[in-house]
């Protein structure tokens, strides 16, 4: 019975650190999307264990200029759902959505002052 506290134990010992390390990693991608050191097409094309379960919709959010309304209507002009995670895009959906984000400037939205 010792043993298998143990192991539990350690079990979810290794749990939380794995999940403090994907916290982490993306915390940190969302400081490098707003500061602009890297977009969110290259993110997509890349991917990363860390990202997997990270939604499509929270990456577009975390650019500067992305609200809501642009990430949704972005989402569906390649038919992706706001719910799907980063993980679960398929090759052809990686690729669309990355050729909208490139096309588009995935950084800010252009000066509308004029």
């Amino acid at each position: 019975m010792a043993t298998n506290t143990a192991d539990t134990s350690q079990s979810r010992q290794l749990a939380l650190d794995r999940a403090n390390h994907v916290r982490t990693a993306r915390a940190t991608l969302k400081a490098r999307l707003r500061a602009g050191e890297v977009g969110a097409s290259e993110t997509i094309l890349v991917g990363s264990r860390d990202t997997d379960t990270m939604t499509v919709s929270e990456l577009l959010l975390s650019q500067p200029g992305w609200g809501p309304t642009r990430a949704a209507k972005t989402l569906r002009s390649v038919a992706v759902s706001e719910r799907k995670t980063l993980g679960s895009l398929t090759e052809r959906q990686r690729g669309m959505l990355a050729a909208v984000l490139s096309a588009r400037g995935s950084g800010e939205r252009p000066d509308r002052t004029s």
